[in-house]
Order: C-alpha cells, then structure tokens, then sequence
C-alpha cells in the first residue's frame, strides 16, 4: 500500500487513480478513504484523485501524539509536497473541511487552486451568537458523554456514528463495514482530536478565504442543521452552494451520482491558480 512520511515521522496512507487535474479527498471524524467507495473510481474517469487517511485512521500509522486540526493541515501539505501536486482541489467532508480551513489558514494557495467543503458547520459548539452547532456534540458536557461513549462502548460509538451520518436504514452488510474502518482509529485518538476540533471556531477565518469554493449541504442532516453548513458558502465571496435536498451527513454516500456530478462540474470549471 502507498504511504508517505510526515516531516514528524509518521506513515500516511493514501490512494490515487486517474490522470488530469488533481483532487483531493479529506474523510471526516474516525473514517477512512472508503468512505468514499461510491465516489473514488467515478471521478478518477475524469481527475487525478487521491483520497489519504488522517494520522491514526484508517490505513495510516497508529500514533498516539498530534491530533491536532493544526497538525493534520500540516500531513495533508506532507501529501501534497512528496507527491509533487499543483492545482490541487481539495475537498473535505465534515472535519475534513476544517482541516482544509487550517490547511488554508496556514499556508495560504500553496499547491490548492479549489476548495470543497461537505456539511460542516463553523463551530462546533453552540452559544448565544450561534445556534447551529454540532447536534449531538454541541457544548462541553455532551463532550465528556462522547469521550465516555468512545472510551467504554467503542463499537456501539463507530454504529451510532454510521447511524448518525445516514438518513433513513443502513444495510447491515454497510453498517458493518463502515463501522469496521471507524474502529480502525483508537479510541485514545478519536477523543484528542474531537477535543481540539470541537473548540475551533472559524467563523473570524471562513470570510478570509479568496479561492474558487463549493459548499455542499446536507438538508436532512442529523450532524448539522443546514443553516451552520450553508452559512460556509453563505460567507465565502464567490461561493458556490449545492443543497442535497434527501440526504443526510453522508451525502455523497446517499446521493452519489448527484455529488459525482456537482463535484466534477466544479472541478473541470473553477479556474487554475
């Protein structure tokens, strides 16, 4: 399996298929590069696409230390960097997207022409200014109760977790699966990098960004209330907003061939940076 070596030392998996313009897949919380099975090999018929698990998930190496939004930016510059990308799209689902955000915050256009952002709202936390925060994870005390869930119930926190991204049933045969590769990440690790990213807040930065970006919204998510995810392209000049108007978190699972879509017109449109 291909991997790269992080300037920390740390073994990254990734996988690539395809040829022209390149895109780059970001998974969210706990999951790993087949979360993108509907999607991988159909947008590879048109892109160079690499999909690579976040340190500790999936595939990649099983470290205990830096999980960190800030250092995971910094694996997906390593990835870019060693593989010798330019005019990269980079497209995140949930935590995925704010990854992506530090990645910009950090090192500005460096290899990035395009950004897309999947369901995921600012700030994870909600307070008097800001009412659309994570729904099951939305402030300090349901915090611990997830730590406590991963820590003690590892297995029934990856299941709720699939049950939480899907609208409507989920296959046995799927639910296993997708709960397989979650568990993949160490419980250890799932708590420390929830606990940096549920305290970020990037509502000061999101109106910074000046590069081409697609903002995809889940209607019917049960992670996000439409609004947090769409106040994204809401506040990025220039954005553009796709709602998924029968989908949940897991959008690009549930309504594949749409997202394939919208996420290939915007690739092939978006100009070069």
């Amino acid at each position: 399996m291909p991997y790269i070596t992080t300037n920390d030392r740390v073994r990254i998996y990734y996988k690539e298929k395809g040829s022209g313009r390149a895109l780059l897949l970001l998974p969210g919380w706990t999951c790993s590069t087949r979360f993108w099975d509907k999607n991988f090999d159909a947008l590879a018929d048109h892109f160079h696409v690499i999909a690579m698990d976040m340190r500790a998930h999936g595939e990649s190496e099983k470290v205990m230390h830096s999980h960190r939004i800030s250092r995971y930016a910094m694996d997906v510059k390593n990835l870019l960097d060693e593989l010798g990308l330019e005019d990269v799209t980079v497209l995140g689902w949930s935590m995925g997207a704010s990854v992506l955000w530090s990645y910009l915050e950090l090192f500005g256009r460096h290899r990035v022409s395009g950004l897309i952002c999947v369901d995921q709202s600012p700030a994870q936390y909600t307070g008097p200014d800001w009412k659309w925060g994570q729904k099951s994870c939305y402030d300090a005390e349901m915090f611990v109760r997830t730590c406590c869930q991963v820590q003690y119930d590892p297995r029934g926190a990856s299941e709720g977790l699939v049950s939480a991204c899907s609208l409507g049933e989920r296959t046995a045969d799927e639910i296993k699966i997708l709960a397989d590769e979650i568990d993949k990440c160490p419980p250890y690790c799932r708590i420390e990098i929830m606990r940096d990213h549920t305290n970020l807040d990037w509502r000061d930065f999101i109106p910074t960004i000046r590069i081409p970006t697609l903002v995809c919204v889940a209607r019917q998510s049960a992670v996000f209330d439409w609004h947090g995810s769409a106040w994204v392209g809401e506040n990025i000049p220039g954005a553009q907003i796709v709602f998924f108007e029968n989908a949940g978190h897991m959008l690009f699972w549930e309504e594949p061939e749409k997202f394939n879509e919208v996420v290939t017109e915007f690739v092939e449109n978006h100009p070069s940076d």
